[in-house]
């Protein structure tokens, strides 16, 4: 029986700052039911702090110690390493990185940077890169749904630097194993006790399922219909959105009971 479940935030809970239709109620309907929540993000514009403020401010029940996200685990390999990174991310995200020494980098960390990346920076991080600096990237993901429509992500600048210095990027962020592991972890759970709720195709459901993890994908957020159509990638159900995935999850369960 699913016991623990692994939900993605932007696209999932929320959009453009304000919760999905549902959404507060599925969750508490989650938690009333006894699963262990934990919820991981990509988000590279705000610091873990802010991102839960703003659950909260939406009327989210979402603890601290139950949020992972890829700056977090950036930090954390940052530090372990004792690496100084060059950042290639958004203003907003700084002081996740405060006390991290950040002269004479010899480390690239690429995050969505937004409109504070240009080829001047692009340029410096692939001159780095080739004095055989590690590409560390906070995640793949193509694109999001911003407040105005779709919008470039980090992947793509992950790809070009890649491409450019002909390396290949670790990824600290979803889609990773490690990073599903970490949470896998933290629950003491099995891959087979736990199912991840997402709206991306690859970095939700893909990476739940390399990490032996089932997934449902909604169709908010960043789903387009031709997700649902991949032939590589099948997750165990497609929801109209986070209630309906609550639904369907909730029903399997007491079917389990039977």
């Amino acid at each position: 029986m699913i016991q623990h479940v692994l939900i993605d935030l932007a696209g999932v809970l929320y959009s453009g700052g304000q919760a999905l239709p549902g959404a507060r109620d599925a969750l508490a309907r989650l938690q009333a039911a006894g699963c262990s929540c934990r919820f991981l993000t990509n988000t590279t514009r705000s610091t873990c702090a802010e991102v839960i403020a703003q659950l909260q401010k939406m009327g989210f029940a979402i603890p601290e110690e139950a949020v992972f996200s890829a700056p977090l685990a950036t930090r954390a390999r940052l530090l372990a390493d004792g690496l100084r990174p060059m950042l290639l991310v958004h203003p907003g995200l700084l002081p996740e990185f405060d006390g991290i020494p950040q002269d004479a980098p010899n480390a690239v960390v690429v995050g969505d940077a937004g409109e504070a990346l240009n080829y001047a920076r692009l340029n410096s991080a692939f001159r780095l890169l080739m004095q055989g600096a590690p590409l560390l990237a906070m995640g793949r993901n193509r694109y999001f749904q911003d407040v105005d429509g779709l919008s470039l992500d980090q992947g793509p600048f992950v790809c070009a630097l890649e491409e450019a210095a002909g390396i290949e990027a670790e990824v600290l962020g979803k889609p990773a194993k490690a990073f599903f592991d970490s949470v896998l972890r933290d629950l003491q759970a099995r891959p087979d006790e736990a199912i991840m709720i997402g709206d991306d195709l690859v970095a939700d459901i893909q990476g739940a399922q390399e990490a032996g993890i089932p997934a449902i994908l909604v169709r908010t957020g960043k789903y387009r219909p031709a997700d649902g159509e991949d032939p590589h990638i099948r997750p165990a159900q497609i929801a109209d959105d986070f209630a309906r995935a609550v639904d369907w999850l909730l029903a399997q369960r007491e079917s389990a009971d039977v």
